[in-house]
């Protein structure tokens, strides 16, 4: 264990959304645990979105990566003007390793050289023992348990904010009748799920369940393609709110009666709000990067080869997502509807 004062904590994560989810609860922690301590988080622009004005995170220094190695240079003079007594590096890659060189603090944890890609190991003073693959939620607490910074019961205080709540009234008024959101599209095309099967889900949702289906996401390529594929394809069209903000998909995850997501971002963010979430998983490996110690039970697992008996680990499979059929999703409707709708559901006031 390593003792160190938490007066200043700088940390480093610029990964993807999910990732930031994966983050907050090592925020809510060290703020439960030392409740004057200063979090500044370097964080690129997309998640930083997503966390500004979270209660925990003090300062958020914006690393834009689109910026090419000028982010570097923009990061490394943000940085020259503070001084911490700890930075917490919680990747693996080169470019977070550099990062975490720029940061002025005496003890600088990262993972162990093991789980250290790109020589990330190297700008770093101390490091976590070495630990077999876990869920990466398990993993960042790794570094809480060598902090001596109890993690138990996880926090992630996603919001909505108070100041978000009319917003997301004003949403849910338009509906009579409580709403489905459907993540449309991932980062990656081979975590995506076939946007005509989401057609027939969607008919489904408000035909066979009376559910208003909601489509969400961002506004790429790839996701506006799959937008144009439901929306023709449904006999019922869907609503959609593709492009609302990441800000504003809190408030319409959290107002959801049901989220059906494949593993991205928005999956991660439903389950740390509490919500119902049917997770399509075949490329990763959902007991690294499936939903949190939730909603197990509403997992179509098109990864496993017809066991639930396999570890944890980083390895992907291709083209396995296809193998998820209409009927395995809409069992697992079905699921949650006689386990889980008659929990509360819609907007909380």
């Amino acid at each position: 264990m390593i003792e160190v004062p938490l007066r200043r904590v700088c940390i480093v994560m610029m990964s993807a959304v999910g990732d930031a989810v994966h983050v907050l609860p090592l925020v809510t922690a060290l703020k439960r645990h030392t409740p004057n301590v200063h979090i500044t988080w370097v964080l690129q622009p997309g998640p930083a979105s997503l966390v500004r004005g979270h209660p925990g995170v003090d300062e958020i220094l914006l690393f834009d990566r689109a910026r090419g190695w000028a982010a570097f240079a923009d990061i490394r003079r943000q940085l020259a003007s503070r001084a911490f007594d700890l930075a917490i590096n919680l990747q693996v890659y080169f470019k977070a390793g550099l990062v975490t060189s720029f940061v002025n603090a005496p003890v600088k944890l990262g993972f162990d050289r093991a789980r250290a890609r790109d020589f990330n190991w190297l700008f770093t003073t101390h490091r976590i023992p070495p630990h077999a693959v876990q869920h990466v939620q398990d993993q960042y607490f790794e570094f809480l348990t060598e902090l001596g910074v109890p993690h138990e019961p996880p926090a992630w205080n996603l919001g909505p904010w108070p100041d978000e709540r009319t917003t997301q009234r004003d949403f849910f008024a338009q509906f009579d009748r409580p709403a489905a959101s459907i993540v449309v599209a991932t980062s990656k095309p081979q975590k995506d799920w076939l946007p005509e099967r989401w057609a027939e889900v969607a008919d489904a949702l408000y035909h066979d369940f009376n559910l208003q289906p909601v489509l969400v996401g961002g506004r790429c390529t790839r996701e506006l393609n799959a937008e144009q594929v439901i929306l023709q394809r449904a006999r019922r069209t869907p609503h959609s709110a593709l492009g609302s903000g990441l800000r504003n998909l809190v408030g319409i995850l959290d107002g959801s009666a049901l989220v059906l997501s494949p593993d991205t971002g928005p999956l991660h963010m439903s389950v740390a709000l509490g919500r119902p979430t049917i997770s399509l998983i075949g490329y990763t490996n959902p007991k690294r990067t499936g939903p949190y110690r939730r909603f197990h039970d509403l997992i179509v697992d098109a990864y496993a080869d017809g066991t639930e008996d396999y570890a944890p680990s980083m390895e992907n499979h291709l083209d396995r997502m296809p193998r998820i059929t209409v009927r395995d999703v809409l069992d697992r409707v079905e699921r949650w509807r006689t386990t889980y709708q008659s929990a509360e559901t819609g907007p909380k006031s």
